[in-house]
């Protein structure tokens, strides 16, 4: 794939997150602790709703697919950093730093879209409640979440596969913790202007664009409930648009202040802080927002447990 840019395949210096300091060496605990938190809070989540029947609805196979989702992406950029910081080593091959962006960019992008079509769930549920089952069938779920992987894997691969076949040069440090696109575009020895219009422009639709859709998708939300008359429903709505919102918010919020600004606006600190946002902290949070205060996945998890102890 990249055999057009042999004189580049010398590995890469990541240079982290973290240096060998005590206080460092207690951030790198914090960042493993709460890593393994992200791995088990979203692995029981798509365990729950593989096991129990009553959670096998639109809206929960759709949170299935964003905790696989978040569970791909803390384990494409944690593992690595942690055994780099373990062995003292920091660096990364060109191969692996490749893969490492196109892991990272997939499920990224696959998140902004899945996100967006969970808001329409959303709003087919409040606002037409009635033709919610042929509105959101298995076969049209699973075109949602079919999309969502392979519309994110496509703009991944793209921008991989240009971004790694142009020339680095210089000392191939990354002033970063991971292979992150803001950060290996700095090594890059040519002009690329037309490179970075093109991925702002692509940052435009996949940003942008599904925060309208939601946007337009709550509105109408808003209106519906505001002429619910029963206070029940109106609670209901409301816990559960404003765990998706949240989830939004925290993701989207991140993912703009790394990729919508300009690359001279860029320092290597803010570029950590918001990729440790994005892909540790909100990875971490979405269990606890989107599943572990929801009333049916208490009763899932409840069930299980009394099954083991039975």
């Amino acid at each position: 794939m990249w055999e057009g840019n042999q004189s580049s395949l010398a590995d890469f210096i990541l240079e982290g997150l973290l240096d060998d300091s005590f206080a460092h060496l207690f951030l790198f605990s914090l960042i493993l602790a709460v890593f393994l938190i992200a791995v088990g809070g979203n692995s029981l989540t798509i365990l729950l709703i593989c096991a129990d029947g009553r959670l096998h609805t639109p809206m929960y196979l759709l949170l299935s697919q964003l905790s696989l989702m978040d569970l791909m992406h803390v384990s494409s950029t944690i593992p690595k950093m942690a055994a780099n910081y373990l062995s003292g080593k920091k660096s990364i091959s060109f191969v692996g730093c490749g893969t490492q962006h196109f892991f990272y960019l997939w499920m990224g992008s696959a998140e902004c879209l899945l996100l967006t079509l969970m808001s329409y769930d959303r709003y087919v549920a409040i606002c037409h409640p009635l033709r919610y089952t042929v509105l959101m069938s298995r076969r049209v779920v699973l075109m949602m979440a079919a999309l969502s992987w392979l519309g994110g894997s496509v703009n991944s691969l793209i921008h991989t596969v240009v971004l790694m076949r142009f020339p680095f040069c210089g000392a191939r440090e990354i002033q970063h913790f991971y292979c992150e696109y803001p950060a290996v575009v700095k090594l890059v020895c040519a002009d690329i202007t037309a490179y970075e219009s093109t991925v702002y422009t692509s940052s435009l639709v996949l940003l942008l664009v599904p925060i309208l859709l939601v946007s337009a998708s709550y509105a109408s939300i808003l209106h519906s409930v505001a002429r619910m008359r029963s206070a029940g429903r109106k609670r209901l709505a409301f816990a559960t648009c404003s765990s998706h919102l949240t989830v939004v918010a925290l993701f989207f919020g991140a993912c703009i202040f790394s990729y919508m600004r300009p690359r001279s606006q860029h320092t290597a600190l803010q570029d950590k802080v918001g990729s440790v946002f994005y892909s540790i902290i909100t990875p971490t949070l979405n269990p606890l927002i989107y599943t572990l205060r929801n009333k049916d996945v208490a009763k899932a998890l409840r069930k299980v447990l009394r099954r083991d102890t039975s």
